[in-house]
């Protein structure tokens, strides 16, 4: 981590009675956020909390399995050296599921972030919602043997998918890319498969929420997550905190009019940013112009993307008309990032998602050639134009992340992992372990 990055802020404890889970967490919290190993003292003085409250945690989280001594610290002068204390990683796993409508991405996260295993498989063509939960359910279990993962340490399964959604319910609600799918209960399905608690969440803040967590400087501050797969979506991040809406659906951005003589977008109107970012779009363009061959069935989201991976690669060979759509491509979502930009004062976007790896070349120069000409305030601070630092897992991550946030907070998100009766409790207390 650079030096010029503001600290993460760690939470304080309090040393009245009758708050051990409260404080347990608040401890966990911060020797998960520390750049280094921390002695017992330093905890004490990150939290707040009395060194004898320190003392009887940190024997419990040691006794749990969820830190580990990890060496000692000289102490200064002649004083006694300081046991260092880290995240046991095996303390804690989190599954973490990304569906998207090409492709869905599965990962194993230990209790320090980190990436056990992953699984990536392409969606079925059908839309049959049963048939993608039994995949989905399938590989969750295929890779929790691949990781070795004692069952009772797997806390639970996230779950990031196309909005809209109802985070309450659980429910996926009409994603324009899965006609199939309509008040499908994807949370409660999947928990009735795996019998594990399940976390549903959009899949833009899910990636956000990685990046945030574990993307380094990328995640520190303000910024935009700009999702690039089948359909597109913004994720946000203001203040270090991952902003959600009142129902937890921010970043609906694919009815923003980009090009008012462009296509018809199925919502009535003309040249929408998600109906002109879509693969589908980009190939049909390319077949008109006769750089792709004709014949490509547009109906066949395989067949699309395939066709799509071939139009980059001749962008990439040099200039020429592959190059010019893609180029207009970025030149559309550069127009929205500003937008969102200067109405939010960020400090940067990051670009990710399925796409993202083979539109690279062309988005980071001209999105960033454009906000250097009309971001507002860029003589106060630079906006800075750049890609995800967790590849093509983030979503996947995000979710995972998100559940294990659960293990780490007091105060866990809305987010349910199920119908409170069957959700067992993942916040470490005293009284709960």
């Amino acid at each position: 981590m650079s030096s010029d990055q503001p600290p993460a802020v760690v939470r304080r404890g309090t040393n009245l009675d009758r708050v051990g889970g409260f404080n347990d967490t608040v401890v966990l919290d911060a020797i998960r956020r520390a750049d280094e190993r921390l002695s017992r003292v330093e905890i004490a003085a990150a939290t707040g909390l009395s060194g004898q409250a320190i003392s009887n945690i940190t024997r419990r989280l040691l006794d749990a399995g969820l830190v580990r001594e990890a060496g000692r610290q000289k102490g200064a002068g002649l004083g006694k050296p300081r046991t260092l204390l880290e995240l046991e990683p095996t303390g804690q796993y989190a599954v973490g599921v990304h569906l998207d409508p090409a492709v869905v991405t599965t990962v194993v996260l230990d209790l320090t972030g980190q990436v056990v295993v992953r699984d990536r498989t392409e969606t079925p063509a059908t839309d049959n919602p049963d048939v993608l939960i039994a995949g989905i359910a399938a590989t969750v279990e295929q890779v929790i043997a691949e990781a070795g993962a004692p069952r009772d340490r797997v806390v639970g399964v996230g779950i990031a998918a196309p909005g809209p959604i109802d985070v309450e319910r659980g429910v996926v609600i009409d994603p324009p890319n899965l006609s199939a799918w309509h008040l499908v209960p994807l949370r409660d399905a999947l928990r009735e498969r795996t019998g594990l608690p399940v976390l549903l969440d959009k899949d833009v803040t899910a990636a956000a929420s990685a990046e945030k967590w574990a993307g380094g400087p990328n995640g520190r501050g303000s910024f935009l997550f700009f999702y690039l797969g089948t359909g597109v979506g913004a994720g946000l991040v203001i203040g270090d905190e991952v902003v959600r809406g009142s129902s937890s659906n921010v970043g609906e951005i694919g009815h923003v009019i980009v090009d008012p003589d462009g296509p018809l977008c199925y919502c009535g109107r003309r040249g929408c940013v998600g109906e002109t970012s879509q693969p589908r779009y980009l190939v049909q363009q390319a077949v008109d112009a006769g750089v792709l061959a004709k014949g490509i069935d547009l109906d066949d989201r395989h067949a699309v993307d395939l066709a799509f991976a071939g139009l980059c690669e001749q962008a990439a060979a040099g200039a020429g008309v592959a190059r010019e759509l893609i180029a207009a491509l970025a030149a559309r979502i550069a127009k929205v990032v500003e937008d969102i930009a200067n109405l939010l004062d960020l400090e940067r976007v990051v670009f990710g998602g399925p796409h993202w790896d083979q539109l690279a070349p062309f988005f980071e120069e001209v999105v960033r050639t454009a906000l250097e000409e009309r971001f507002l305030v860029r003589s106060v601070h630079p906006f800075v134009v750049t890609g995800t630092a967790l590849g093509a897992d983030v979503g996947a991550v995000g979710a995972a992340s998100l559940v294990l946030d659960h293990t780490f907070s007091p105060n866990p998100s809305v987010l349910l992992l199920g119908p409170a009766e069957s959700a067992p409790p993942v916040v470490v207390g005293s009284a709960e372990r």
